[in-house]
């Protein structure tokens, strides 16, 4: 027996081919992960390259969105805006429309009473002077009816003139329309020049006068001032050429139409002393 048959081999034991076969498949199952595991990672690697040249397009793009976005709002609020203003300015106009057309209305109604009330004075007025008028054209008639001569019939008004027939009705006449307007070339019955006043006082006896002033300063016989009557016509300036004409009434006064401003008026002569007279009736 040799010396070394009970000496154990330091040799390692062959393994069996199925555990070299078990080992060499793990080996290559993990090679296999880490070759997937591998590919991932590169295709994950590469990602963020194709993001990071993308993402400044994408953020420009949307920045012209953002900034179209807010022009558009802001125009919209601006239309908004002159909108309302518009709306206010429209109710602000129609409010103050309907403030001064409700002012125009009472106005108006307020004109419309004072002409009422004007044209009822003046037809209270008109109803008056022709009732005197009747009153004195009959009074009148009853003095030239007198045989006898003296006076009958006299003025109303606060003279004491003493005329008598005719020249009392054309003094009663000039009397009752003191008050009236003067236009110039009137001729009654509520407006009157000076010649057309005289005219229409004669016209009522029936006396026909020339219409105006010139030839009526000559129609009758001269008088002086100092021997004036009731009824005699005064004239200012020369006869043949007055350019003015009245009735004296009695008292110191007389009867004419003067100027649009006065109308017709009874004043004193001392408030206008006439030229000369003549006397028609």
């Amino acid at each position: 027996m040799s010396h070394t048959a009970h000496i154990r081999s330091h040799r390692k034991p062959r393994r069996s081919a199925s555990t070299i076969a078990m080992r060499a498949g793990v080996a290559g199952g993990v090679l296999s992960t880490l070759a997937v595991a591998g590919a991932s990672g590169s295709a994950n690697a590469a990602e963020p390259v194709t993001q990071t040249l993308e993402l400044p397009t994408l953020t420009a793009d949307l920045a012209a969105q953002v900034a179209q976005s807010a022009d558009v709002t802001q125009q919209a609020a601006a239309s908004y805006e002159l909108q309302a203003e518009r709306d206010a300015a429209a109710a602000k106009a129609a409010k103050e429309a309907k403030a001064d057309l409700a002012e125009a209305k009472k106005k108006a109604a307020e004109e419309k009473k004072k002409a009422e009330e004007a044209a009822r004075k003046a037809a209270a007025e008109r109803a008056s002077r022709s009732a005197e008028r009747a009153t004195l054209s009959a009074s009148a008639d009853t003095g030239s009816s007198d045989s006898s001569g003296s006076s009958a019939g006299s003025s109303t008004s606060t003279s004491t003139s003493t005329a008598t027939g005719s020249a009392a009705a054309v003094v009663a006449f000039v009397q009752s329309q003191v008050g009236d307007a003067y236009v110039s070339g009137g001729t009654g019955p509520n407006s009157w020049d000076c010649s057309g006043l005289v005219q229409a006082a004669f016209k009522s006896v029936g006396v026909d006068l020339p219409r105006v002033s010139q030839s009526q300063s000559t129609a009758g016989t001269q008088v002086g001032l100092s021997n004036l009557q009731p009824g005699d016509i005064l004239y200012w300036g020369g006869a043949g050429s007055a350019y003015h004409v009245g009735v004296y009434v009695g008292d110191g006064m007389f009867v004419g139409a003067q100027n649009s401003s006065t109308g017709v008026v009874k004043a004193s002569l001392d408030y206008d002393p006439p030229s000369g007279a003549v006397r028609v009736l």
